[in-house]
């Protein structure tokens, strides 16, 4: 174990300090305003007080450090190294949800919004982010009904010889038809930026200023379009409370549960608070110091960053945040703590969102251990079913068959450890013999951890199939069952359709174990079932998509994805490709003149 000797050499200069054990793996990467004093902070009686810091320190072997010029030079060192070598100490920000904004490029002749996932610099406006795709689309299709911007490409508008039916209802100008002015559309798209910017009285007044000009010249119809949006929007803007005028922040709070981390994180936009999410990391060490490596991780995804950000603690190093933040976004972003008003109660309430957030897991974990505990007492199995796998065959009519595999751990379902299976040695209709394929390739591979329990979709065929497999490859110490599906009772008499029990069977036993109907451990069995089968038929369904969706075009050399977009964009149909010259193929971007003539032999 180190002592404090291991510090005398350290500057009292900013840098970034990296943590190993004996055999040279990197277990912590830190930075700090200065070396020396930081470090020493570990050895420090106040160091017994923080989180797990003695059962790091006895782990820790060897501590090197790199001198940087600045503390920003430090910030971005640390990120850089955690990324790279993703020590077991730093936090690993696992958030499986996307995010969605609603993207504008003013550059645009015509601009629209589109939901976007990548937040990118390309000169456009972003707006958000949102929770979910759905949120995205709602927010869409409610400003749809206030500004009708267009939906669609320029590219496919242009094209068309009549309105499409948004414009029948009112939810599109058609400038493609010239049913709108430039000048006119351009006050829809800055009126639909003011109003997701939260300006509501700067949309009103814009809009009163067209519509008082389109009337002095005896635009009528114009002008009632323009009287016809101020009302729209009054009547939402009755829907939603302002929160803080003009406000544009991310709001954290947090919550320590033993060695983990609860963050909750509220999206202010435009004076209201339009959603949010939760983070759970596990963090043994400081609090402060792991709600900055958790900032540092989420801003340096592709997000949108506000111009505020609100947080629960004094950070030593905000102000170097805000600066490389201020950087990326390309105006002045804050970092601070509030102390009071209106900010200090938002960040409470975020606060106290991660409590509940926290305190709803902790339940939901012992709800998982008891399911999990009964499910083994039930089953008679030999270990705890800490870790469970499922899996389904799915196949249409004999073709495209496919097999899944889903993994719970702990009763939650881990989608990176999800894999699918595509059918290589089996023809026909044999589910047994397409299962067997899937479960030897899977256990033929001795690299990824074994499960303490293995469920197949279906009776006594499919289990013996498993147990055979299991057999044949020296596999022990892994418990198998089967989960047939429940079905219906015969009796045409009868008026009332019955069905049967969900039934699990075990091997070396004929009849199916009775589990209560509705039980945490059956429900828990038949939802990881039901996920197997959901993964199995999505993945089934894409294959037969892609082969529904084949193009000649697709087999031509030099032809992927855009290109063919791009042809296909330009001519309409493949048709219109095929009848194409050879002097058109070649003013199609991406087409050079030698792919032109590929293009013309091919589909000749």
């Amino acid at each position: 174990m180190l002592t404090i000797n291991v510090i005398a050499h350290f500057p009292a200069s900013p840098g970034v300090y990296l943590m190993k054990d004996a055999a040279g793996v990197i277990l912590y990467v830190g930075k700090a305003r200065n070396l020396r004093a930081r470090v020493r902070s570990y050895f420090g009686a106040a160091a017994d007080g923080r989180y797990q810091i003695p059962a790091l320190m006895n782990r820790v072997a060897v501590i090197d450090f790199i001198v940087t010029d600045t503390e920003k030079e430090a910030l971005i060192l640390e990120n850089t190294l955690i990324k790279e070598h993703r020590p077991r100490y730093n936090i690993e920000l696992r958030d499986d949800k996307t995010y969605f904004s609603l993207r504008m490029d003013f550059e645009e002749e015509f601009p629209r919004i589109t939901v976007i996932r990548k937040v990118k610099s390309d000169g456009a406006r972003y707006f958000g982010p949102y929770a979910s795709a759905t949120a995205a689309r709602e927010v869409l299709n409610q400003l749809s009904r206030i500004f009708p911007l267009r939906h669609y490409p320029w590219e496919i508008c242009r094209r068309r010889k009549r309105p499409c039916l948004f414009y029948q209802i009112r939810q599109c100008a058609a400038p493609c038809q010239g049913v709108i002015s430039r000048e006119e559309y351009a006050a829809l798209a800055q009126g639909t930026a003011l109003f997701l910017d939260g300006r509501d009285r700067a949309v009103q007044d814009l809009l009163k200023e067209r519509m008082a000009q389109a009337a002095a010249a005896q635009r009528y119809e114009e002008a009632g379009r323009f009287r016809d949006l101020i009302r729209a929007i009054g009547t939402t803007l009755e829907k939603q409370k302002m929160v803080l005028p003009g406000g544009e922040a991310d709001i954290f709070g947090y919550f320590r549960l033993g060695n983990s981390l609860e963050v909750a994180l509220l999206y202010l936009r435009g004076g209201r608070i339009i959603g949010g999410r939760n983070f759970t990391t596990p963090w043994e060490l400081d609090d402060a110091e792991g709600l900055g490596s958790l900032l540092l991780e989420y801003y340096h995804r592709e997000v949108v960053i506000p111009a505020e950000i609100l947080l629960p603690m004094q950070l030593e190093d905000a102000s170097v945040f805000a600066e490389l933040l201020s950087e990326k976004k390309g105006k002045k972003v804050t970092v601070h703590y509030p102390c009071r008003g209106v900010k200090r109660e938002l960040m409470l309430l975020a606060t106290k969102n991660a409590q509940s957030a926290a305190a709803d897991r902790q339940k939901g974990e012992r709800a998982a251990a008891e399911s999990l505990e009964e499910l083994r007492e039930r089953l008679q199995l030999p270990t705890f079913p800490r870790i469970i796998e499922c899996y389904d065959i799915s196949l249409f009519q004999g073709a495209q068959a496919v097999g899944s595999r889903v993994l719970f751990r702990e009763g939650k379902s881990d989608p990176k450890s999800y894999r699918h299976y595509r059918i290589r040695d089996v023809s026909g209709t044999d589910d047994f013999a397409m299962m067997r394929e899937v479960l030897t390739r899977r256990f033929s591979r001795d690299t990824e951890e074994r499960p303490d329990l293995i469920v197949v979709d279906g009776g006594i065929g499919q289990l013996n199939i498993l147990t055979a497999v299991l057999g044949e490859l020296g596999i022990k110490g892994v418990a198998a069952a089967g989960l047939a599906k429940s079905r219906v009772e015969p009796g045409a008499t009868s008026v009332e359709i019955t069905k049967s029990d969900e039934r699990v069977f075990l091997p070396g036993r004929k009849n199916p174990v009775a589990l209560r109907q509705n039980s945490a451990p059956l429900l828990l069995l038949t939802r990881i079932r039901d996920e197997a089968h959901r993964f199995a038929v999505t993945y089934h369904r894409n294959l037969r998509g892609k082969k529904s969706l084949h193009s000649p075009l697709d087999d031509i050399p030099g032809i992927g994805n855009k290109r063919k977009q791009e042809l296909l964009l330009r001519f309409g149909s493949l048709k219109k490709v095929r009848e194409a010259t050879l002097e058109e193929l070649r003013e199609v971007k991406g087409i050079t003149p030698e792919l032109a003539g590929v293009i013309k032999e091919k589909l000749g």
